[in-house]
């Protein structure tokens, strides 16, 4: 059996939010489906250890925003590779508004939103699969909507080039970003931000910082810089011609 036919399936990608007891949360998932027009339902799978899932389950209520190909890679950063239980994913964040149900839906680099009401729910060991009715839904935007397989060629940034650079080697979690630093990334290690595997690792170079020391002619300070940055004193202003590099 090839696991990777699953890769042939398509997905598109979403951020769930939901509420309960005085606490909000979102998170991303790429489980989402129409799956009858009249009623009008929709299913969501979602990881039985998300925060958002618990508050799912509390509520019956939920939204989902439609993620477009116009999406910066921070909205991933901001509801995929922190937990809520530890972070309030909606602070310090403007590209919000609440619909009709009082939950929050995200405005930007989304395409639409759906806001519905549980029916049902399965636990199928990992996730919890819900259907539920749609209530509201509003199109944002004329944007195309992301699948799984766009977000991996246009949105996540690319592995770093190692080959013939200079500097200290590191492992950087190509889920979330987080760099570890080390020669050896253990087998066993999973990554304190979203939990992946070592697997989930690439092997990056964090390049040497190479500084110059100068020595300025007119007030006689001497000082450092970091290659690729102008010179200049931090005393007199001096830059140029009036500095001597030492």
């Amino acid at each position: 059996m090839n696991r990777k036919t699953t890769y042939k399936l398509t997905y598109g990608l979403f951020v769930l939010t939901a509420a309960a007891d005085g606490h909000e949360s979102g998170s991303i998932i790429n489980t989402c489906g129409q799956v009858t027009t009249d009623p009008n339902r929709i299913t969501i799978a979602v990881n039985n250890a998300g925060y958002t899932c618990s508050l799912v389950k509390k509520s019956g209520r939920f939204n989902v925003s439609v993620i477009s190909e116009k999406a910066p890679f921070f909205l991933f950063q901001r509801f995929g590779f922190q937990s809520g239980r530890d972070n309030d994913k909606f602070a310090g964040y403007d590209a919000l508004a609440r619909s009709e149900n009082g939950l929050y839906y995200v405005t930007e680099g989304t395409n639409g939103y759906f806001s519905a009401t549980v029916e049902s729910m399965t636990d199928l060991g990992t996730h919890t699969l819900f259907i539920a009715r749609v209530d509201d839904m509003e199109v944002l935007s004329e944007d195309a909507s992301a699948s799984y397989a766009y977000y991996q060629s246009n949105i996540k940034p690319k592995p770093q080039k190692t080959e013939g650079v200079k500097g200290k080697v590191a492992w950087k979690c190509s889920i979330c970003g987080y760099v570890y630093e080390g020669e050896t990334l253990p087998e066993d290690y999973t990554c304190p931000l979203c939990g992946h595997p070592a697997s989930d690792f690439e092997k990056i170079i964090i390049p040497e910082v190479q500084e110059k020391k100068y020595r300025c002619n007119v007030c006689g300070e001497v000082f450092t810089v970091q290659d690729g940055e102008e010179a200049v004193c931090p005393l007199c202003k001096a830059k140029g011609d009036a500095l001597t590099v030492l």
